[in-house]
């Protein structure tokens, strides 16, 4: 989705069809490693300094169970610590590690897989022409939907490493540990709607809450939330539009049942794959109503057109 129209702009640009394949693969290489590397060294020195942030957690105990006292709530330093532990903060930490050196495992067999792709891709209407003539004449909504799909990833990638960008900023000006790692969090989160923002919030706020006090944690929850509502709220509507909508009830259980099948990777790309159910509906006369009812709302208050 990300790399085919890179090809075709430099096919457009008279570069020969292989090494446009060959330059933007190099670009993709060159993007995984630099980013797998920024994000691996900024989780290494979140992971090093774990123990300073147990230290100052334990620190905070007696103060917060002085606090809860004041309001009638009677709990020792044990069980508080119980639930303040951070030894699953140093598990996750230890597991995300390991899941960036399973990633790079995998590295070669993903880059060959997009490389046969995008050498394929440039056939693809070729075949599609000796078959039907001109796909663009036969199947004009199948093409106009493959182009809004290639629109929707490239638009949601590009907001999300927008935010990222700023996430980590904003955490820099503030001077919260670990900005890289939690803008890298954001980016990847953000593509999974309703849920994505929340989760890639809370270690940010968390971290700032034991350094630095609720004020500053507060600060850092309204930067993410500002961040977020302006790039979900006014931006996302005026590059994508209403086109490619999706009802909040159906994007939400889209989220749980492509999350359940295919687990992170669903979450990440429920959307495409539920607008591609819309899309297979919206062509047959039998199923269009799931069409209408998967959209926000129903044209006119009837079906729409065959």
């Amino acid at each position: 989705m990300l790399g085919t129209p890179l090809v075709q702009w430099l096919e457009r640009k008279r570069v020969p069809h292989v090494p446009a394949v060959l330059l933007v693969l190099l670009v993709l290489i060159v993007l995984l490693l630099g980013g797998t590397g920024l994000v691996a060294t900024s989780l290494g020195g979140f992971s090093a300094d774990m123990p300073a942030y147990q230290e100052r957690i334990q620190g905070q105990v007696p103060v917060l169970r002085a606090l809860l006292a004041d309001r009638g709530l009677h709990v020792t330093d044990k069980a508080l610590l119980e639930y303040l532990n951070p030894a699953a903060v140093m598990t996750l930490a230890v597991s995300l590690l390991g899941g960036l050196g399973s990633a790079l495992s995998n590295i070669v067999l993903i880059l060959l897989t997009v490389l046969f792709i995008l050498l394929e891709a440039s056939s693809f209407p070729v075949k599609l022409r000796a078959v039907l003539g001109d796909p663009r004449e036969k199947f004009p909504e199948f093409t106009k939907f493959v182009d809004d799909i290639q629109r929707y990833m490239l638009v949601a990638t590009g907001l999300n490493l927008t935010a990222g960008v700023l996430i980590g900023i904003m955490l820099t000006v503030l001077g919260v540990n670990s900005p890289v790692l939690w803008g890298f969090l954001a980016f990847m989160l953000l593509y999974i709607p309703h849920v994505g923002s929340i989760i890639a919030a809370i270690p940010a706020v968390s971290l700032t809450l034991v350094l630095f006090g609720p004020g500053r944690a507060a600060l850092v929850a309204a930067g993410y939330v500002l961040i977020q509502f302006t790039i979900g709220n006014v931006v996302w509507p005026k590059l994508v539009g209403r086109k490619m909508s999706l009802s909040t009830l159906v994007v939400f259980l889209s989220l749980v049942f492509w999350g359940r099948m295919l687990g992170l990777m669903g979450a990440v790309l429920c959307v495409p794959f539920t607008m591609t159910l819309k899309f297979l509906c919206e062509n047959h006369e039998s199923t269009r109503w799931i069409a209408v009812l998967l959209g926000p709302e129903a044209p006119d208050g009837s079906l729409p057109p065959a």
